[in-house]
């Protein structure tokens, strides 16, 4: 049970995102907000960072996981 907890409270930083998803920085952060002149970068599934400082945010890993396997399931129903 300990382990479940602490999976689900883990944050990953930006460049640890980059490496388990495969995105550029600009790509993250381009499927976060909607933008009328690209409307298909945005993904409003893609998980929501939280602030963990001024200037400083991060993902919760459980949820990127949960976004992967999705994006895994869509893929395969094709």
């Amino acid at each position: 049970m300990a382990q479940k907890i602490a999976k689900a409270l883990t944050i990953i930083r930006r460049k640890q995102l980059e490496a388990r998803t495969g995105l550029s920085r600009s790509t993250i952060y381009a499927k976060m907000r909607e933008n009328p002149k690209r409307p298909s970068d945005f993904d409003p599934t893609f998980p929501k960072p939280i602030s963990m400082g001024a200037k400083a945010v991060g993902w919760i890993e459980a949820e990127v996981e949960a976004w992967l396997a999705a994006r895994v399931a869509v893929s395969r129903e094709k």
